[in-house]
């Protein structure tokens, strides 16, 4: 603040009741202003000089707006420390869980809502996120991926791709790992790097998985069960460390040999997927062919059986028959010829349905020829 020093000094003049400062003498013009110059140095020691019959205190004569603000002094420090303690207002949302520490030191978990909490440097709230799904990925990095996980440029990485199989053959194994937080307090406290330990894990996991499985396996109809494998062997290896964390699913996204022998890897697989096509074919086509081989020959027994059951059947009938005729004829000898007779005139008459009859001396005029099958002979005499 630029205070003016000769207005300050007449006003103290003023106070005092001394009279007004005489005017310069030519000789203070002849100096070429320092007479001037002199005139502020004596107002600045007499100011803060500590006699002056004002009780030795330099300021008590300054205008009420040099003054200290004591009031307002006062009133500002409610003011800050009712901010501070309007600062340990915080809400926690919905995905979220709070944990509160009071002094570095673990004190509670809150549910999503709004709370409070003492404000820095007494306690101090970490907010993980407890039921979003997190994602980890290992061989790859996807470059420009949306939280939706959607696909998008992918950015390979030889070190973490690379592995051994059983079998001694080198495949580049590419994978997600899903996991959430299952314990926030573990999560925040008993791991330092909870992202960097799930890729490390998840790493290690699937070499040894990959190490006791096959490359046709691997490549081809066992990735179900090495994806199933290793989820539960990383869940095993994060709860060693006690992490907080838990795995929802270890997903492969590429599994492949080396560049230099693909194509012959391609070959190879194309040649099994035309095994596994054509024995598929063959199979479906011994399923079509036995059911309908099977029910033909059990209609064939069941037509045997049925042709030899009709045939005894009737065999016992006539037997019975020709029994009880013969207890007839034994009776009646005369009796039963005759009906014997008429039943095979009737037998025989009944074989055709038109009848023709003629007497002595027509029968003598017409030719003897019988009618073919199918064409019906004139009628040459009386229809009975």
């Amino acid at each position: 603040m630029n205070w003016d020093w000769d207005k300050l000094q007449e006003q103290r003049q003023r106070q005092q009741g001394a009279r007004p400062r005489p005017k310069e003498s030519p000789k203070d013009d002849q100096d070429g202003g320092n007479g001037e110059e002199r005139e502020k140095q004596k107002a600045k020691r007499t100011v803060f000089s500590s006699g002056g019959g004002n009780g030795g205190n330099p300021f008590q004569n300054l205008p009420l707006r040099f003054r200290m603000p004591g009031r307002a002094v006062l009133l500002a420090i409610p003011a800050i420390v009712l901010l501070w303690l309007l600062s340990g207002i915080y809400i926690i949302n919905p995905d979220e869980q709070g944990v509160v520490l009071r002094f570095g030191n673990y004190n509670r978990t809150e549910a999503p809502g709004p709370h409070y909490a003492w404000p820095m440097p007494i306690e101090t709230v970490h907010k993980p996120p407890v039921t979003r799904v997190l994602r980890s990925e290992v061989g790859f990095r996807s470059v420009g991926q949306s939280a939706t996980f959607q696909q998008g440029q992918v950015r390979t990485i030889p070190e973490e791709a690379s592995t051994l199989t059983g079998d001694e053959n080198i495949v580049n194994v590419q994978f997600s790992v899903q996991y959430k937080i299952s314990d926030p307090v573990a999560y925040l406290f008993n791991v330092d790097a909870p992202t960097a330990l799930v890729r490390n894990a998840a790493e290690a996991t699937m070499r040894e998985v990959i190490g006791n499985s096959q490359i046709d396996a691997a490549i081809t109809d066992g990735k179900l069960k090495i994806q199933n494998e290793a989820t539960q062997l990383l869940q095993i290896v994060l709860n060693r460390y006690g992490s907080g964390i838990q795995v929802l699913a270890v997903q492969l996204q590429d599994v492949h040999p080396p560049q230099e022998v693909i194509d012959a890897f391609k070959d190879v697989a194309s040649a099994r997927e035309d095994k596994s096509r054509i024995i598929n074919e063959a199979e479906a086509y011994r399923n079509e062919l036995l059911p309908q081989a099977r029910g033909q020959a059990a209609a064939a027994r069941n037509n045997a059986q049925a042709y030899s059951t009709t045939r005894m059947q009737t065999a016992e009938g006539e037997a019975s028959r020709f029994d009880a005729l013969r207890v007839e004829y034994e009776k009646a000898p005369e009796v039963t010829k005759k009906r014997l007779y008429y039943e095979a005139v009737e037998e025989v008459l009944s074989l055709s349905q038109e009848k023709v009859l003629m007497d002595g001396a027509a029968a003598r005029q017409v030719l003897p020829l019988l009618p073919l099958p199918g064409i019906n002979a004139p009628a040459t005499g009386k229809n009975k």
